[in-house]
């Protein structure tokens, strides 16, 4: 059983319930993201918002993610390299899918 949800819906749930997981920002590209990926494959994706919290993290930029990783990378490039970055407008922050 699906339900359709609205980028309001969607930033309003995370707010309500799990605030520290994603910006504003971050949660608008996270669903660009989404809808994006559903529109291209033609799958539809069940909102987990639980799931979603397991398998993304946001970072601020660069540097926090090689702490988090232990890595050396200088670019968003050399982090997909690893995996999937959604990146964030106007920002250096940037969602990745956890490795």
């Amino acid at each position: 059983m699906y339900d359709t949800i609205s980028e309001y819906q969607f930033r309003d749930w995370f707010t309500a319930n799990r605030p520290n997981n994603f910006s504003y920002d971050g949660l608008k590209a996270l669903f660009n993201y989404l809808e994006e990926y559903e529109d291209s494959t033609g799958e539809k994706i069940e909102f987990d918002p639980i799931a979603l919290c397991c398998e993304y993290t946001e970072y601020e930029n660069i540097k926090e993610f090689n702490e988090n990783y232990d890595y050396d990378c200088k670019t968003l490039e050399d982090i997909q390299y690893y995996t999937q970055v959604i990146e964030i407008e106007k920002s250096e922050g940037f969602i990745i899918q956890d490795f």
